[in-house]
């Protein structure tokens, strides 16, 4: 197995978050095969080193699982809810590995969400600066015109004062009793970025699906609440 950096390994072990095991290397807590490490970034291979925090054997690693959910509408993309709300954590309940969800998909939004076990593919997946793109299908209602369009692929302000770039917007179908079908290809996440860009156009969101994320696109064959767990072919597609 190749070497990670200590603190992943110790965090994929689900003994404490990257950053808080940073800091109990970094306070002299932890030894790999009897010796203290204080340096965090250091690497070794998680099957053959012998890992102790505060002299007690670390626990193994977690199996590193990463699924795609078709998520319905309604559903919150968190793992737990104060107000007692649907979460994908009942739809994932079954799954053997702690996973979180990569990104977000707002609650009235549906479709493509990757829940993933593996913290560097999340921090990767979910980086600004590697602009993995991500497709959505949108149907709006509103009287429909070029000019509309413009605007839709315009630099426009965000509620927040934020910028976004020009986005590939097109028409799937055309308008049919004041429905049009969208496809919007997104390389930033700003929050409900989709549904303002289609208020600025005054056109209503009926329904926002994420159908793609990179190369990869939602199965055909997964129906809403399901999921599955990706093959090797498809995780390496995801970094193309």
């Amino acid at each position: 197995m190749a070497e990670e950096r200590l603190q992943n390994i110790i965090a994929r072990a689900g003994f404490a978050s990257r950053r808080k095991a940073s800091a109990l290397v970094e306070a002299g807590r932890v030894t790999v095969d009897g010796v203290t490490v204080t340096r965090a970034c250091e690497r070794f291979d998680p099957e053959r080193a012998q890992i102790c925090i505060d002299g007690r054997p670390l626990p193994p690693p977690e199996r590193r699982l990463t699924i795609v959910l078709n998520k319905p509408a309604g559903v919150l993309s968190t793992m737990s809810d104060p107000f007692g709300g649907k979460t994908v954590a009942d739809l994932v309940r079954g799954v053997p590995a702690r996973v979180v969800p990569v990104g977000r998909l707002d609650k009235d939004s549906e479709g493509l969400l990757l829940m993933s076990s593996d913290g560097d593919l999340v921090n990767r997946l979910t980086h600004p600066r590697f602009g993995h793109e991500k497709t959505y299908v949108v149907e709006v209602a509103g009287r429909w015109s070029d000019e509309k369009l413009a605007i839709l692929r315009s630099a426009l302000q965000m509620p927040d004062g934020y910028v976004i770039r020009p986005t590939p917007v097109k028409v799937l179908k055309p308008a049919e009793r004041n429905v049009t079908t969208l496809e919007f290809r997104l390389r930033e996440g700003r929050k409900r970025q989709i549904r303002y860009m289609c208020s600025a156009a005054h056109l209503v969101v009926l329904s926002l699906k994420r159908v793609a994320v990179g190369s990869f696109r939602l199965p055909e064959n997964l129906p809403p609440g399901a999921w599955r767990e990706l093959a090797k072919e498809e995780l390496d597609g995801l970094f193309r």
